[in-house]
């Protein structure tokens, strides 16, 4: 059987002095592999498919990696219209690895690509690169022949193949042992042309010389074969000496740990209490759906769209924010600035916009798999200048809430007093041996507990328990999100009363919406407590009643009004932590009974999404209110 060695020697091997190796562009999987070529042997030369005029300017910025930077040739543009190539200078790129490695080993170099004065880019569609980790590169590239285009007789993309056969003919009289890097797209053209010596045309002649620049850190996606994140932890494992084989998919982790500490940073000063609902249990149903999203679309890897997707669905869109803000860091790009005074350039998707204002359009000559643009609705938080504007045209005299809200804490408000209606039975269960009926069912802990006192030999008891119908109702829930809360925190307390009778009356503290706007017309608030009261009728505003001045604390307050005003014995109360002595106290005063349940036996992102709340500048602010409230 033969060996995957001999494989590649037998498949890639152009003469006794040559040996080819089909790359994809903008794959750190691929680089790996050349990496891994140059270690596993020897050689006196590489040989790229780069023009030889890039040869001084790109080996300059590899010198300066991990700084990325571009290498621009000008091309003749049509209608007045500006055009560029470029070649990103990518620690990704096999061909920059390549270059990069013969450079560290003082290996000769040779650029073999025909010059063009305007370059037309052939993107090819091909498999995920991961499937290296499994088969070898000889396979990988088998089994793509069968699928690849024949390049069209006098094209562009033949006259190169041509030139470089012919380059490889030169270069083989100088060398003993020649690694070619080619596109894959391109290899078996390259193999026929230099078997069957093919006529070539010489290099057209250039009318300018290419230009290096540096990209500004927020346009690196747009020009990296990896996402930037993953690109700063290739340079980071090369710094340390680390391995990076499965770096593909060990580093998607990495990003999904280091959004999630950059997340809870975020939010921790604004809600020291409230549940981290991005728990290890989430993330691995996260990691699983991803897997799934990218196998759908045939992938081992996933993409940058379908990371965010996921998260926007499965955490929401503040998580899936800050999951796209971390993939698209660079970390040296940010940390340090290009010391060989570059001019900096933003890009595009296809295009470039250079210091002076000008914009052109662009063409990768190191293109990996072709980038489409992918819609993806996900709202940012505007600017603070923005946010005043919003505040000061403010109408204090209107204010409403966001129906899809209330409808959704309504209903949490019935789940909550049904629970509440539970614990009332269960405290009044009996228990007793089955005689007839299982009742309300079989009481294990009371079997077991007088299993063992029986004789042998006897028939065992069953213990059955009986739970007869709670008696009275429940009118009253009060919810406390965070104990102790500050005053200052929570300056805004109201009182609001329903618009119609599927809602209750609401009195509630929160914080102040009008320094959290997100809209025009709309504020975002967050409850530090609530109280509920349904069926709905109007009450004195306890902020205002003076029955209450005797409460200390903000929770006192609520709970206070809330045994005030319940028409019922019982009150629910759901808290983060047991109620207090002076809570009963209170409710003793008004002859109520609270009724404890923990916050924690409800889900972080449900009383997340509960807890923030907005409020809009009037009814007719509803019409649009859709477009900046996230769901």
């Amino acid at each position: 059987m033969m060996s995957d060695r001999s494989a590649l020697d037998t498949v890639f091997q152009l003469s006794p002095r040559i040996r080819v190796l089909p790359i994809r562009h903008g794959s750190g999987d691929i680089a790996q592999e050349v990496r891994d070529t140059f270690l596993a042997q020897r050689f006196d030369c590489l040989a790229v498919p780069l023009p030889p005029s890039v040869e001084d300017t790109v080996e300059q910025a590899i010198e300066q990696l991990p700084l990325i930077s571009l290498v621009v040739l000008p091309e003749p543009g049509q209608d007045d219209t500006l055009s560029h190539s470029f070649i990103p200078i990518d620690p990704c790129q096999a061909v920059i690895m390549g270059v990069r490695v013969a450079i560290s080993e003082g290996m000769a170099r040779a650029y073999i690509d025909r010059e063009v004065t305007v370059f037309e880019p052939a993107p090819h569609f091909t498999p995920d690169p991961y499937a290296l980790k499994k088969v070898s590169l000889a396979a990988y590239a088998s089994a793509i022949l069968p699928f690849l285009p024949a390049p069209q007789p006098h094209s562009q993309q033949w006259r190169r193949i041509a030139w470089m056969a012919f380059r490889l003919h030169e270069l083989e009289i100088d060398y003993a042992s020649i690694l070619c890097l080619c596109a894959i797209e391109d290899w078996p053209w390259l193999r026929m042309a230099y078997q069957d010596r093919a006529s070539y045309h010489p290099p057209e002649v250039l009318e300018a010389r290419p230009a290096l620049f540096s990209v500004a850190p927020d346009s690196l996606y747009f020009m990296l074969g990896e996402l930037p994140y993953l690109t700063a932890l290739y340079e980071r494992r090369r710094e340390e000496a680390r391995a990076d084989t499965h770096l593909s998919i060990d580093g998607i982790k990495e990003l999904l740990l280091d959004s999630r500490t950059r997340w809870l940073a975020k939010r921790s000063a604004e809600v020291e209490q409230e549940p981290n609902w991005v728990t290890p249990h989430l993330v691995q149903n996260y990691l699983q759906y991803v897997r799934n999203l990218a196998l759908i679309e045939r992938r081992f890897t996933p993409d940058l769209y379908t990371l965010v997707l996921a998260a926007k669905q499965m955490a929401g869109d503040e998580f899936a924010l800050t999951l796209l803000e971390t993939a698209k860091t660079y970390y040296y790009q940010d940390r340090e600035t290009p010391s060989w005074g570059t001019p900096e350039l933003t890009m595009g998707l296809g295009e470039l916009a250079f210091p002076d204002g000008a914009v052109s359009k662009a063409k990768n000559r190191l293109e990996g798999q072709p980038v489409v643009w992918r819609s993806l609705s996900l709202r940012p938080t505007p600017p603070k200048r923005k946010k005043r504007n919003w505040a000061y045209e403010w109408n204090p005299y209107q204010q409403c809430s966001w129906p899809p809200e209330d409808t959704k804490i309504e209903a949490f408000r019935a789940h909550v007093c049904h629970q509440a209606r539970t614990l009332l039975g269960a405290d009044l269960a009996r228990i007793e041996k089955f005689t007839t009926s299982f009742r309300d069912g079989i009481d294990v802990r009371e079997t077991l507990r007088h299993w063992k006192s029986q004789e042998q030999g006897n028939v065992q008891d069953i213990y059955i328990k009986e739970i007869p119908p709670a008696r009275g109702s429940l009118e009253v829930i009060v919810f406390l999100f965070q104990v102790p809360s500050d005053p200052e925190k929570y300056a805004w307390r109201a009182t609001w009363y329903a618009e119609h009778e599927q809602e209750s009356t609401l009195c509630f503290y929160a914080t102040p919406f009008l320094e959290n706007m997100i809209g025009p017309g709309i504020g975002q608030s967050s409850y530090g407590g609530a109280m509920f009261l349904f069926p709905p009728r109007m009450i004195p505003d306890i902020w205002e009643d003076p029955r209450f001045h005797f409460a200390q604390t903000l929770e006192e307050r609520l709970l206070a009004g809330a045994c005030a005003h319940s028409q019922e014995r019982h009150v629910a109360l759901v808290s983060p932590i047991p109620p207090k002595g002076a809570w009963h106290q209170i409710a003793r005063r008004y002859n109520r009974k609270i009724v404890p349940i923990p916050l924690k036996r409800f889900s972080g992102q449900t009383i997340n999404r509960l807890r923030h709340f907005h409020v809009l500048n009037g009814h007719d602010i509803r019409s649009y209110a859709a477009q900046f409230i996230r769901e």
